[in-house]
């Protein structure tokens, strides 16, 4: 995290609410993008508007990042094989706890949601088990 800073953060959790906001307020739909995307499928003929419009602009705005600043540096340790399991259990996660960490994380705690105050604590214990476990205990 060498481009870190408490001002970008801020920015970026600041986008992230107002979007959330902004869904929440002109369509009254939470902004859990598992649910989103999830419910694309099944969904009814009027819901796939603005379904995918804020899907596209999840993949949209990067782009647009890109375009503007150039691509930052990244560097993932981890091969094909681990990212492609880590992509399955998140997914497995969002199943069982019955939405994703933008819609309990972010919405859900905001509305004060007792299952999605629960569902969070329940993803961060995980995230710093899975830290714990994978730097100090397995070494990689």
């Amino acid at each position: 995290m060498t481009q870190f800073t408490p001002w970008s953060a801020a920015a970026g959790g600041a986008l992230i609410g107002a979007a959330a906001a902004l869904l929440w307020v002109s369509l009254g739909r939470i902004a859990g993008i598992s649910g989103i995307l999830g419910g694309l499928a099944g969904a009814p003929a009027g819901e796939h508007g603005w379904r995918l419009a804020f899907l596209a602009g999840l993949v949209g705005a990067p782009l647009l990042y890109l375009a503007a600043l150039g691509a930052p540096e990244v560097s993932i340790a981890a091969g094909p094989a681990r990212l492609v399991l880590a992509g399955l259990l998140v997914g497995v996660g969002t199943r069982l706890g019955t939405g994703c960490t933008s819609g309990h994380g972010v919405c859900g705690i905001a509305r004060l949601s007792p299952r999605s105050i629960a569902a969070t604590g329940v993803f961060m214990a995980t995230a710093a088990a899975t830290v714990f476990l994978s730097r100090h205990v397995l070494g990689s």
